[in-house]
């Protein structure tokens, strides 16, 4: 027979080794996260893979992209539910690109959705649709919004990956050369390898109207390959880093307070015909806050 004391105790054994358990998923989770960090060589492949657009003899595809470069991913924060690292570029010792910026939160339930051109939609989830799971944000060269989804660490037959599907503006390859589409929805797999890791893709390119109806331009598929390699080939990153990073946490702190008005946020495409990440790079690392708070405000619609 059991007691409602045995009955007790088993109930509260089951709950704490669910709780320890879960515990331990998101430290694997938190692990994965982090080893995305270090020196890498990467290998970035673009092509695209299907047309569907309705003149066919005026089309043109974009060209099969294969570049290589080096890049640092630096761990700029690093608390329980929330990993921030920064992309760097290595072109030569003397230039360093500031590239894309990743943050990892757990169980987050305010986002950013892409809309159209340089309009980005605010939504607050339930904390139950992302239990268990990690958002991915990712940000421009200047640290302004480019898209984000959630999504849950997976961890099964020696496999570590987390994948998920969102909206997002032209990427940085075509904004400047393709103008007959407007949202790229974008399948996502980060996996990491016994090398480093793989992003993997698998894109639409759509036009959306204001109506927000969508039509299917082309596909594409990329691949994205980092090799890990000795952190001594990144020490020039790692250096321009430390020079800069008062100058690049006052525009993360900037964005930040933007982002916390849980508004819709619109944002000019220039101001004066210039880009903000054209002024942005051309401030030196002791700029004030006050100057590159103005300086993003003028892009704030």
């Amino acid at each position: 027979m059991i007691t409602k004391s045995l009955y007790f105790s088993a109930v509260m054994a089951l709950t704490c080794s669910i709780g320890f358990g879960q515990d331990a998923k998101k430290q694997q989770d938190i692990k994965s996260i982090k080893s995305m960090c270090g020196c890498y060589e990467v290998k970035f492949n673009f092509a695209e893979t299907f047309q569907y657009p309705k003149d066919t003899l005026t089309y043109k595809p974009s060209p099969t992209k294969h570049e290589s470069g080096l890049e640092w991913v630096e761990l700029v924060e690093d608390t329980p539910n929330k990993i921030v690292m920064q992309h760097l570029l290595i072109v030569s010792d003397d230039m360093i690109i500031k590239h894309w910026r990743q943050d990892w939160l757990f169980e987050n339930t305010d986002f950013y959705a892409f809309d159209k051109n340089t309009s980005w939609k605010y939504q607050k989830r339930d904390k139950k649709d992302v239990k268990g799971q990690w958002t991915q944000k990712v940000y421009q060269v200047d640290d302004s919004p480019r898209y984000e989804g959630s999504a849950t660490w997976v961890h099964v037959d020696g496999q570590d990956y987390w994948t998920n599907t969102t909206d997002a503006p032209l990427p940085r390859r075509e904004h400047t050369k393709r103008n007959d589409y407007n949202v790229l929805k974008r399948r996502n797999i980060h996996q990491i390898t016994a090398t480093g890791w793989n992003h993997e893709q698998d894109n639409d390119k759509l036009i959306r109207d204001n109506s927000g109806k969508d039509v299917l331009l082309a596909q594409e598929k990329g691949m994205d390959v980092y090799t890990k390699v000795p952190d001594i080939k990144c020490i020039a990153a790692q250096n321009w880093w430390k020079e800069n990073t008062v100058l690049w946490k006052n525009v993360r702190d900037k964005w930040q307070t933007l982002f916390d008005r849980h508004k819709d946020l619109n944002l000019e495409a220039k101001v004066d015909k210039k880009a903000l990440y054209s002024l942005l790079f051309d401030l030196k690392p002791d700029t004030k806050k006050a100057d590159t708070d103005a300086i993003i405000d003028k892009f704030v619609k």
